[in-house]
């Protein structure tokens, strides 16, 4: 798969990215940088990966040994929540791109709110001066809900890029996909796939969608994002895996398909690991 064949994504900064990404949660140490290595290979751009994910080192090594030129790699991370405070949170971004090697980061995101913290908003202001400063070219958030974006909008006057969400056929979290395209904000899904935890990729509507398009399951549900215009987050270690779900720029999903995948929401009940952003205390 040549990674011209992407599609890209163009935020409200100017920025554009690579419409599919890698996700490393749970992607570590030798094990790990042949993963991300062969996803290089494969044609992803766009590495994603958080300080709690405690991998930034092993990103790095894959970074250096890959033959695609920095440049030409996207590296974004996340900032935890015992780095919220102003201070901490500068130094969390310097101390991130020393464990990954590289000069600056293509895309940070504040990865939760920890709104009973109560710090997000200068957890905010502190990637917006970052950026100013040259630490990094995009600047995002994660899991945050309408009020938290209307927050941090207002006190700071800047919007963040995207906003990275749990999103799947389980979970389709479409009325913050809404708010976010009313704000100019790019959505990207984390666990489109669902993890581990559920059966999406088993579900007879997607089996039945897939064998109609000779795609398979998961191909179908990054295609349903990508039609929703959302930057779309997977992990794979395997490479026929990871070839595969870049390969699904060569079909579209009918309207009745979209309207099928969406009726497979569960709400609430349907988040992977139950974590809502307004309880969740990415710390604990």
């Amino acid at each position: 798969m040549d990674e011209k064949n992407v599609q890209s994504m163009h935020l409200n900064d100017g920025t554009g990215l690579p419409s599919i990404g890698f996700g490393t949660v749970k992607v570590k140490g030798a094990q790990g940088v042949v993963s991300t290595l062969t996803a290089i290979e494969a044609g992803y751009r766009l590495i994603d990966t958080s300080t709690n994910y405690n991998n930034e080192g092993m990103v790095g090594e894959a970074v250096r040994r890959s033959s695609v030129p920095r440049e030409e790699l996207l590296i974004s991370s996340k900032l935890p929540g015992a780095s919220h405070e102003y201070e901490r949170a500068i130094l969390m971004i310097q101390e991130s791109l020393y464990r990954i090697g590289i000069d600056y980061f293509d895309k940070y995101l504040i990865h939760w709110p920890l709104p009973k913290q109560d710090k997000y908003v200068e957890a905010w202001q502190a990637l917006v001066d970052a950026q100013k400063f040259g630490l990094i070219k995009t600047i995002g958030v994660s899991n945050f809900l309408p009020e938290h974006l209307e927050r941090i909008i207002e006190k700071t006057g800047v919007t963040p890029a995207t906003n990275q969400i749990e999103r799947h056929p389980y979970f389709t979290n479409n009325e913050l996909v809404e708010y976010n395209k009313s704000r100019g904000i790019v959505t990207e899904a984390w666990s489109p796939l669902g993890r581990e935890l559920n059966d999406v990729l088993e579900n007879e509507t997607i089996v039945s969608i897939a064998r109609k398009y000779n795609k398979e399951p998961a191909q179908i549900i990054i295609r349903w994002n990508l039609q929703n215009d959302i930057l779309t987050v997977v992990k794979s270690s395997n490479y026929a895996h990871q070839k595969a779900n870049l390969d699904v720029f060569d079909f579209e999903l009918s309207e009745e398909d979209i309207r099928q995948i969406d009726s497979l929401d569960k709400g609430e009940a349907g988040r992977v690991e139950g974590q809502h952003p307004n309880e969740y205390e990415e710390f604990d």
